[in-house]
């Protein structure tokens, strides 16, 4: 564990997080709960992980949310939990509550057909294993591929969703393994904004990731939580606190738990 801010004070956060009367865990799933992996499909949580979620998901005395960058129906067959937590899946564009009521990404008709046809476009070009079709975008992935590799993926993508960008509602993100081309608009800082204005006073936060997306969840945190890298190595981060997974984030999340009361 390393702490990244000169305001952060660990051992005072946890003595609020236990006088508080409302509290909010906040959680990425890739590189944060789970390990990268070229099959996507078999990312399931670090080896010990799975019972403190199965934990945190059914403790009333904290709302605890897997905020993603994966489709909501793409986490649930890897989470394996029940009673699920709530889960903000595709950056923002969607929403599951704890109880399974789903509210979809409100896509006009232009943005649906883009979509479409870059998601024909990539089907046309590379192997299923390596393109993913998301409620609010489509991605590329590279990882576990030769260098030479991915620099040439990426030049491809790159080139064709520059031109996009200039008169469609869309942008471009690389993120760790990968590039994405995302529906505008939204993204996890407003899954963090959406969370901290239903609570009536403002509870005790914190927010876990690992890759640059979750920066945008950090920026929001700013000022009214604990933001905590989640990453093998350290990078330049808004975040207050860095741990290395899996060890350091099992600890922090049993002493979460433990200051439940």
């Amino acid at each position: 564990m390393t702490i990244l801010s000169e305001q952060l004070d660990y051992d005072a956060f946890f003595r609020t997080l236990r006088a508080a009367p409302s509290r909010l865990l906040m959680l990425d799933y890739d590189g944060t709960l789970a390990p990268f992996t070229p099959h996507r499909d078999r990312a399931t949580p670090f080896p010990g992980l799975r019972p403190l979620l199965q934990k945190l998901a059914s403790e009333k005395r904290c709302r605890t949310v897997i905020v993603s960058g994966r489709a909501v129906a793409d986490l649930l067959p890897l989470l394996q939990l029940n009673p699920l937590p709530e889960i903000w899946g595709s950056h923002g564009w969607e929403r599951m509550h704890a109880d399974g009521t789903y509210t979809p990404p409100p896509l006009d008709e232009n943005t649906r057909r883009i979509l479409a046809e870059e998601w024909n476009w990539l089907k046309a070009l590379f192997p299923g294993d390596r393109i993913e079709q998301k409620p609010a975008s489509v991605a590329l992935h590279w990882r576990g591929l030769e260098p030479e590799t991915e620099v040439t993926l990426r030049g491809l993508a790159s080139k064709r969703w520059s031109n996009l960008l200039l008169h469609a509602p869309v942008e471009m993100h690389a993120f760790d393994g990968g590039i994405e081309l995302r529906t505008l608009g939204r993204s996890k800082a407003d899954a963090v904004h959406t969370l901290l204005s239903e609570f009536p006073t403002p509870p005790a936060a914190a927010y876990l990731g690992d890759d640059q997306t979750d920066e945008d969840a950090f920026a929001a945190l700013d000022g009214r939580g604990l933001r905590v890298l989640v990453r093998p190595e350290l990078r330049p981060t808004r975040a207050d606190l860095h741990l290395t997974p899996p060890d350091e984030l099992i600890r922090f999340l049993n002493q979460w738990i433990s200051h439940l009361s």
